[in-house]
């Protein structure tokens, strides 16, 4: 049995002592951490939105297509591997470019065709936060030495023709067949709903909420 030891990388981002622009890129290189854990679970946990729990779907097949990619090319790492302990692991292509740019290409496809809209600006969102975060987290893994100017636009590349596709897919495809998850027995048990076609829904939830407190069916019984 190996006694060599390894590292769990999934927050796990070096960067060289007294250079905080490197600590800055280092917390931005962990920006699809705080998507999958903070976004994505809260969302599940607390909306339960058809358009949300089919994004995420979208993601975890990019990053199982990245990884099997990874494990047949079998693309080296940067030199500076060795110093950052992850020369065990393949380059390309870039997981977090995947990652981030599926994120962008998908939230900006059901931005444009309106659907899980949260305010009516939107787009602006996705032109001065999501983009930018894709673009400097692309860059942070060539700043701090994870991977090669080849192995992010691979990943970027790899990202946008799968964000494109699996929107199509679930835009085409499945969106059609809400209904029947909504109505099927697992939809209502776990309240799976599908609210793309409300034009606002934060205003949407917001008056229904205000309503249902001054209904008397919907008082609490404490």
């Amino acid at each position: 049995m190996s006694n060599q030891l390894r590292a769990v990388t999934l927050t796990h981002v070096r960067y060289r002592r007294g250079d905080q622009f490197g600590h800055f890129l280092a917390w931005i290189s962990l920006v699809p951490v705080f998507i999958s854990l903070g976004g994505f679970i809260c969302h599940f946990m607390f909306r339960r939105e058809l358009q949300g729990i089919f994004f995420a779907i979208g993601l975890l097949i990019a990053q199982f297509i990245s990884d099997t990619i990874k494990m047949f090319v079998k693309q080296a790492r940067p030199d500076t591997c060795i110093m950052l302990e992850m020369c065990d692991s393949h380059g390309w292509p870039s997981s977090h470019s995947n990652y981030m740019f599926f994120f962008a290409t998908y939230f900006t496809l059901l931005t444009y065709f309106k659907l899980e809209i949260l305010f009516r600006k939107q787009m602006c969102l996705v032109v001065f936060v999501v983009w930018p975060l894709a673009l400097l987290t692309m860059y942070s893994r060539v700043y701090l030495g994870y991977h090669t100017v080849a192995q992010v636009f691979a990943g970027a590349s790899l990202g946008l023709f799968l964000g494109g596709a699996w929107f199509w897919v679930v835009y085409c495809k499945i969106k059609r067949r809400f209904p029947a998850i909504e109505e099927s027995s697992i939809g209502r048990l776990l309240y799976l709903k599908d609210t793309s076609h409300i034009p606002n829904i934060l205003e949407f939830e917001y008056e229904n909420a205000r309503a249902a407190r001054r209904h008397p069916s919907y008082k609490r019984s404490d």
